[in-house]
């Protein structure tokens, strides 16, 4: 996913910087080109070696450090950097680029890069919301830079409070987000549903359906990705929810279509979701008939998301849905298109095997008015990629 891509971590003096190591090797798994700036102090909490082993490249420190090819280091990794993540950013580091300071390798390199730059801070609780330290991060927002806020939790002398630097799996989401893909979906808003939704029969017992979300999530994650403002809708779900998006967790197919309805106006909105058709009627023990034998619940329809997306689409807009089909697959798949007046349908048939709920793959058609495309089997990530590739008419 990364490959030709250039990534310069800078690593300050704190105990987080465990985390980076792991983070570079997340990099270097997708085929990025990693190197490794730290401070003097960095050095007194993880040895300059383990980035060497991992990255094969010099981990660079002397701003002066004659023992390397000859270059102007700071200006050849500035040019060659796709994106620079300070992780951690101490508290002094922090304030050194905030004030114009550039007196080691990592400040002057920092100073020299042209590309984006994210800073992950990592400091006790009280240093953080320090007003010199907030005024500095203030102030490196005004000139473009990204923060990767600290989490909560428990910090390195025990304390509970802010501080403690973001996981290094959504640090590794915020490089993707800059680099992994062509922002092709800036300034468009995308709506997508994943998920089953839950009818409740009572207050024990639901009717819901297999869908685990995870081909909703690939999508909410890849359009992200391209750089959409992405809301997901997400009903039950089973995967890890998808991070740097806007999430809004619904459980009844009535949550979902208020939901959507409420951002109904996104230039592209994706139906991803399994939506029951049926809920219970009334739902109450009153209203259950009961025998000896079985139990009846009276059903009706729910609001069909799709239909009313359709009927309402803005000018402009793209709709698509998905069709879960076992028979007849094409032939239903491009009914549904024209009776829903979608844009394009993903099609996929729960008899083939490597589609359908519950797998990390997927083999799907998409289809619209005057084109429609065959997959072969692939990752759910690479359907996501495509499905938002046919939208744009790639």
């Amino acid at each position: 996913m990364l490959t030709g891509k250039t990534a310069v971590l800078g690593v300050t003096g704190s105990i987080a910087a465990y985390k980076t190591v792991n983070l570079a090797r997340m990099l270097i798994k997708q085929g990025c080109d990693v190197h490794v700036l730290m401070t003097r102090n960095a050095v007194n909490f993880i040895n300059p070696i383990t980035f060497e082993s991992l990255t094969s490249h010099k981990c660079l420190i002397d701003t002066f450090d004659r023992n390397f090819e000859y270059s102007v280091e700071h200006v050849a990794l500035a040019k060659a950097a796709d994106v620079v993540m300070i992780a951690p950013a101490s508290a002094n580091v922090i304030g050194k680029i905030a004030g114009g300071i550039a007196d080691d390798m990592l400040t002057t390199t920092v100073m020299a890069c042209p590309c984006k730059k994210i800073i992950a801070p990592a400091m006790n609780h009280n240093m953080y919301h320090n007003p010199i330290v907030r005024d500095n991060i203030k102030k490196l927002k005004s000139y473009g830079y990204e923060i990767a806020e600290p989490e909560r939790g428990m910090l390195a002398n025990g304390d509970i409070g802010d501080g403690r630097m973001a996981d290094e799996a959504l640090l590794f989401e915020y490089i993707l987000r800059e680099i992994a893909f062509e922002k092709d979906m800036t300034g468009k808003k995308v709506v997508v549903t994943a998920g089953a939704t839950v009818e409740a029969i009572d207050p024990v017992r639901y009717i819901t359906n297999r869908s685990t979300g995870k081909m909703g999530f690939a999508l909410a994650k890849n359009a992200m990705r391209r750089g959409a403002d992405v809301t997901l809708i997400a009903g039950k779900c089973e995967a890890d929810m998808p991070m740097l998006v806007n999430t809004v967790r619904v459980g009844s197919a009535k949550e979902m279509y208020d939901a959507v309805m409420a951002d109904a106006d996104a230039d592209i909105i994706v139906k991803a979701a399994a939506v029951a058709d049926y809920r219970p009627k009334n739902v109450g023990k009153e209203k259950i008939k009961k025998t000896d034998k079985d139990m009846v619940i009276e059903l009706e329809r729910t609001d069909d998301i799709l239909a009313a997306l359709g009927k309402n689409k803005k000018k402009g807009q793209f709709i698509c849905g998905f069709s879960m089909e076992t028979e007849n697959l094409i032939e239903n798949s491009r009914k549904k298109l024209v009776e829903k007046n979608a844009d394009m349908i993903v099609a996929n048939s729960l008899r083939t095997e490597g589609a359908g709920f519950g797998g990390d793959t997927n083999i799907v058609t998409l289809i619209g008015a005057d084109k429609t495309v065959q997959l072969e089997k692939m990752s759910k990530d690479e359907v996501a990629a495509r499905i938002f590739d046919f939208i744009l008419g790639k």
